[in-house]
């Protein structure tokens, strides 16, 4: 059975740091945990959808590594850095679930079914939002992680740098191919041969 950390309604602590949460945690009150789901959760959710390419992973991903999180929370060094810290056992986490899994999935529908009257204009929006979608799941994994962080997430390369362990020039040039190659997957769209 897997374990499910709540969303239940925490009030008092909300404005804590990440730092005095973590610390609360840790000294016994294991229910201020929920602030940093509530905190990270949605942001986070979004990562873990753009590097494996499914909502459903996405959601598995993000609560395994909150439970990792939480059962591993005394080896957390900075706890003023929660975040950093989470980050990198969340971008684990997607990492090992895409070497498992190579397969990628478009990203699920939020509705589940198009819409029942669409415009020229919607079904070709809809196209080439689902062409975007399969260049970028096309990516390398590292290309398509520092894409999501600077283009998704709105993170410079410093902060993608910081929080990977890579060179911001490593970052750099991932980004270069990663756009060759996007060029070249949406060229392709584009021209009909894909």
């Amino acid at each position: 059975m897997r374990k499910s950390i709540s969303k239940g309604r925490v009030g008092q602590g909300e404005g804590s740091s990440d730092g005095e949460v973590v610390r609360a945690v840790l000294a016994g009150d294991v229910e201020r945990f929920r602030i940093l789901v509530r905190r990270y959760q949605d942001r986070y959710a979004r990562y873990a959808a753009r590097m494996l390419g499914s909502a459903d992973a996405a959601d598995d991903a993000v609560q395994e590594a909150f439970v990792r999180a939480y059962e591993q929370l005394r080896h957390c060094r900075d706890p003023d850095n929660f975040v950093g810290w989470f980050f990198l056992i969340l971008r684990n986490r997607c990492l090992a679930e895409r070497r498992r899994n190579r397969a990628t999935t478009e990203l699920a529908d939020a509705a589940g079914q198009p819409a029942p009257e669409r415009t020229e204009r919607a079904v070709e929006a809809e196209e080439e939002r689902r062409a975007l979608e399969a260049a970028v799941a096309a990516l390398t994994p590292e290309q398509r992680e520092v894409f999501v962080l600077k283009h998704v997430e709105g993170w410079s390369y410093e902060d993608i740098a910081r929080r990977t362990g890579t060179s911001v020039g490593s970052l750099k040039m991932r980004m270069h191919r990663g756009y060759d190659r996007l060029r070249e997957l949406l060229r392709a769209f584009w021209d009909g041969t894909a």
